[in-house]
């Protein structure tokens, strides 16, 4: 027999408390590693990229069997999916680089166009699957409320980041106007396509703007109450939206109708168990879950992955929210904090709501998962809106030191290199609020004004410009 070696009781207390000890360090590490200035740019880069990888890996997956029903090839959809990542990134890497008061300016004409593109579709609009969302240009068919959703976000922070700085967000008429008529028609244009999901992220996007801003408690709670209303009407006179409400509270009460589709994403997650049936391996996808790529894949997900992979999904979701708080929470301007918590509502709602309409715990909605769904309409914003973050992290102080110890940017280059070197290089400075440096003038010596002035400060220092009292230019 093989004797052991018993540990003295003596010893066991001091290994527990090394154990400890090694747990805090690892903890301290890790916190100094989240402390480093450009966590939050690789914290979004990295989840976004993840995300738009999978999406595509998921797309290939769930497409084949329509792909060759339709054309025949089984990457005919997933080559167009590909396609329109092809176009997104380098809009993505560039708006990422962009200075961030372009943003505040783009925000106002993209407003425009945004509203203009909405008209456009309700007069001359395609009408798909019973819904008039769909634009035709030049042969493509887009989805105008996408692109919506990120101009109404950079216009909604313009807006009150411009009032933010002229102190004048104290009435609440300044707070709602005219940000609240600008929601209220593009949600309007929106509704009229039949787009409700759409209408609500924009509404949750408005709220938040409100509840960053400091907006008192009294009228956020007005707002949320109209917004309620809203719902409730438009989901009241749409009979088959209240087919909708019905079947979430009894999918089982009509399954081959308007439960079906609920159904069967509930199977298609409980199929999956923990570790799912394999890649590619799913059967709901043989015509049996409907809008398995675009609106229910996050169900494919959880049958091909499992448990496993519908954890691994909404913890990339989580750190994507984290990064881009952590974003809102350190940069300084108002527009930058404002542009990040619009921004970051808009993506992490809607994947909220199409996760929780998946899971039956809100009717189904018709919304796509953000960067992972199928559809150029919806991935393409959605990644100029992560480039937009992307640039709103390079825009923290600590980030913007570091970065300038790099030396220029290829943007900043290319921009001094079209003679816009004003704005490649004293933009991002403008954009957190700091004033360039101001030569200061020596007083005159001539004249009444220069004699007084030469007198003042005959025994002193000329003190600098930022040092003058100036006049209340207000009557």
């Amino acid at each position: 027999m093989v004797a052991t070696t018993a540990v003295p009781r003596a010893v066991r207390p001091r290994a527990r408390a090394a154990a400890g000890e090694r747990q805090r360090a690892l903890w301290r590490e890790w916190a100094r590693s989240l402390d480093r200035p450009l966590t939050s740019y690789y914290l979004v880069l990295g989840t976004g990229v993840l995300l738009i990888a999978l999406g595509l890996v998921m797309v290939l997956s769930s497409t084949m069997v329509n792909s060759i029903t339709e054309t025949g090839s089984a990457f005919s959809m997933f080559q167009r999916q590909l396609a329109s990542a092809a176009i997104g990134l380098p809009l993505m890497l560039l708006a990422a680089h962009l200075p961030v008061s372009g943003f505040r300016v783009i925000g106002y004409p993209a407003m425009i166009i945004s509203v203009a593109l909405l008209l456009l579709t309700v007069f001359q609009g395609t009408e798909v699957n019973g819904a008039l969302r769909w634009l035709e240009i030049g042969g493509l068919l887009i989805q105008p409320s996408e692109p919506a959703k990120i101009a109404f976000a950079l216009w909604g922070a313009g807006v009150l980041a411009r009032k933010d700085e002229l102190r004048e967000l104290t009435e609440w008429r300044h707070l709602l106007i005219p940000l609240l008529p600008g929601c209220g028609l593009i949600t309007m244009l929106v509704l009229l396509g039949s787009d409700l999901s759409t209408s609500l992220v924009l509404l949750l996007v408005f709220l938040a703007l409100l509840w960053v801003v400091g907006a008192p408690t009294k009228l956020f709670v007005s707002m949320f109450a109209l917004v309620l209303g809203l719902a409730a009407t438009v989901i009241a006179v749409e009979p088959y939206r209240m087919s909708r409400i019905t079947a979430f509270l009894d999918p089982m009460a009509d399954p081959e109708s308007t439960g079906y589709q609920s159904l069967h994403g509930l199977y298609a997650l409980g199929t999956g168990g923990i570790f799912g049936v394999g890649i590619g391996e799913s059967r709901e996808k043989w015509g049996f879950l409907p809008f398995a790529e675009s609106d229910f894949i996050f169900a494919i997900i959880g049958e091909e992955f499992g448990l496993i992979g519908t954890l691994v999904v909404l913890c990339l979701f989580g750190v994507l929210g984290y990064a881009g708080l952590r974003v809102a929470g350190r940069v300084k301007a108002p527009f930058p904090r404002l542009a990040a918590i619009a921004l970051v509502t808009w993506i992490i709602g809607q994947a909220m709501i199409n996760i929780a309409a998946v899971v039956g715990l809100v009717p189904v909605t018709g919304i796509p998962l953000p960067l992972v769904s199928y559809g150029g309409s919806s991935l393409i914003p959605t990644m100029v809106g992560l480039g937009v973050l992307l640039a709103l992290a390079r825009n923290e102080p600590q980030a913007q030191r570091a970065l300038s110890a790099r030396g220029p940017s290829w943007t900043q280059r290319a921009l001094s290199w079209l003679g816009l070197e004003k704005m490649a290089f004293s933009t991002q400075e403008r954009s957190e609020g700091v004033t360039s440096k101001r030569t200061v003038r020596a007083p005159r010596t001539s004249g009444a004004r220069g004699g007084k002035t030469a007198a003042k400060h005959r025994n002193g220092p000329v003190p600098a410009a930022g040092d003058r009292p100036r006049r209340n230019r207000r009557r």
